[in-house]
């Protein structure tokens, strides 16, 4: 009986253990207010005028779309070719956490702010509320980047983009499979690789016949495939096809879902592709059987008209990708800083810290850089900038788009996985967004060209127009003078271009090393000192290794830390 009555009562029964040194999550938290390396940049390249609707955003990204992403991807998207009556319809099927992200997302401009407001530093507000809307579903922001990167391409044809622009442009989302002429707002999707050629969009096969006058602007019904449609629920797709022989070029189309008859059009999902990552997104496999498309721009120079909305959806997957990283750094400082091991918390353990200080360098420069492409993407489409800048900028963010959409995205893929390790075993587990995050990394990557694509088109680009090269080098040129290490380095870069017999060849090394320049002299020209710092004698001078954790004893890693940490 005594040793009853000491037993301690306020033990539920079956408890074996309590549980302690685990942290508590990262949320509810502002992706904006509480990332400090944002800020910067945004404020550097003049987004700041944005302020409150990033921050508000920021608060979304961090509660309620954060948790719809973990929902978006848990319940896949669902195809229906049929409704219950038998009709064709197409349809694809969201969970409601997806339209949440949808929705709210258009409703902040994501996918129009530059478009709609054409002042300075609408590019890079534009840029941030992207980079946050990756740290909560990359998926979504599929058909959100397409929609944005369209407009360029669809100006061309002004009688089209009459009726079309001003619904692309609302900031208004309407997800029912109805005719464009019945809704507010559009979104747009890209149709152009076939199974036969990918990226190589020169050996597509499908047909476009006029179907009364030919030319831009016209009606013309398309027959083919497209091994890649993303998203197939968007109201209206750009499309490349052959109206001639090979020789007189591919043209470019508008398809949209809906005849403007009112008739479903003859475009045919034949299935959603089952991904490994970018799961939320329904990408697809579909047929055109005599579809309705209008031509926009001239007939063979599909290509030429549709180059702008690549370089747009590159330069978003730049964006993308440094929000993957963003997203799991924060994770992985906030993790550390709540978890003891070995006697000590990780944050004071010197060698964790030097691995979360790389990190947080590594996740900045990609920001950097990619922030002052959006500032070029500002600068071009102001009316009192010089002609001098404007030619300047075009030419510095053709060459220097493709160079960061290969080097960033490649990045992406051992950063989530250093960022999951420094977690351990929690980080691996579903729960946590850092194996979401993993299995998106590659995505970006091989999304609109792949490595080689990307420094194969550096090298068409420099070679056509020396001038390009000259304008990225000149821009590297601005940080002279403050580091010996990265002055040695442009003059080494220079001597990379004297043999042009096995430039090909030496591609990914020569792209590679102008990537590092180029983070390197964003850091030096318009950075904190002590990350430019850190940077430069990690990445330039060949004492990092390759992996996270091998910056020099002279780098200030807690404060550097500390400035990633989100607060």
């Amino acid at each position: 009986m005594n040793h009853l009555t000491n037993l301690d009562t306020n033990k539920t029964t079956g408890e074996t253990h309590e549980v302690f040194n685990q942290p508590t999550a990262l949320d509810p938290f502002n992706a904006y207010e509480s990332d400090q390396t944002l800020q910067h940049w945004v404020n550097v390249f003049q987004g700041e005028w944005h302020h409150d609707v990033m921050a508000e955003y920021g608060k979304r990204v961090g509660s309620d779309l954060f948790e719809a992403g973990f929902a978006a991807n848990k319940y896949k998207p669902e195809f229906k070719s049929h409704s219950r009556f038998g009709e064709r319809i197409d349809q694809v099927d969201f969970h409601p956490a997806y339209h949440l992200l949808m929705q709210t997302a258009i409703e902040a401009g994501h996918h129009s702010l530059p478009w709609t407001q054409k002042k300075m530093g609408a590019h890079v507000a534009r840029a941030s509320i992207e980079y946050m809307h990756s740290q909560a579903d990359p998926g979504s922001g599929c058909p959100l980047t397409m929609t944005f990167a369209a407009v360029p391409a669809i100006a061309h044809q002004p009688n089209i983009a009459k009726h079309w622009l001003p619904k692309i442009t609302a900031n208004s989302y309407d997800p029912r499979n109805v005719p464009f002429y019945e809704k507010q707002g559009l979104t747009i999707g890209m149709a152009m690789t076939e199974k036969q050629g990918g990226s190589d969009v020169r050996a597509n096969t499908t047909r476009a016949t006029a179907i009364d006058k030919a030319g831009p602007g016209e009606g013309y019904e398309l027959i083919g495939h497209k091994w890649f449609c993303s998203a197939p629920m968007c109201d209206a797709f750009l499309v490349l096809a052959y109206t001639g022989s090979k020789e007189q070029g591919l043209s470019c189309f508008l398809l949209p879902r809906w005849r403007p008859d009112g008739r479903k059009n003859e475009m045919y999902i034949q299935r959603l592709k089952d991904k490994m990552g970018n799961v939320s997104n329904a990408s697809s496999e579909v047929e055109y059987r005599g579809a309705f498309a209008w031509m926009i721009g001239e007939e063979g120079r599909g290509v030429r008209t549709i180059i702008e909305m690549v370089s747009m959806t590159r330069f978003d997957c730049m964006v993308g990708s440094s929000g993957l990283m963003r997203q799991a750094l924060a994770q992985a400082i906030h993790h550390t800083s709540g978890r003891a091991a070995f006697g000590a918390n990780l944050h004071n353990q010197p060698l964790m810290q030097n691995v979360l200080a790389d990190l947080a360098i590594e996740s900045e420069a990609a920001l950097a850089i990619s922030m002052r492409i959006a500032h070029a993407l500002d600068v071009v489409q102001q009316e009192d900038v010089s002609a001098d800048i404007i030619e300047h900028e075009l030419k510095f963010s053709r060459v220097a788009t493709a160079i960061g959409k290969y080097w960033i995205c490649k990045r992406a893929a051992q950063f989530t996985y250093e960022c999951m390790e420094c977690i351990g075993g929690v980080g691996v587990v579903e729960d946590n967004i850092l194996p979401r995050l993993y299995r998106e990394s590659p995505i970006n990557a091989i999304w609109e060209g792949s490595g080689n694509v990307q420094c194969l088109d550096v090298l068409r680009v420099m070679q056509k127009d020396q001038s390009v090269l000259t304008a990225f080098l000149d821009e590297l040129k601005k940080a002279e003078g403050v580091y010996p290490v990265f002055d040695q380095y442009l003059k080494d870069l220079n001597n990379e271009f004297s043999d042009l017999a096995s430039l090909e060849f030496r591609a990914r090394s020569v792209v590679e090393k102008l990537a590092l320049a180029w983070q390197a002299s964003t850091l030096i020209q318009f950075g904190e000192p002590m990350v430019a710092h850190g940077f430069v004698h990690s990445r330039l001078n060949q004492y990092g290794g390759y992996y996270y954790g091998t910056l020099p004893k002279e780098v200030d890693v807690k404060t550097i830390i500390e400035r990633a940490r989100a607060k």
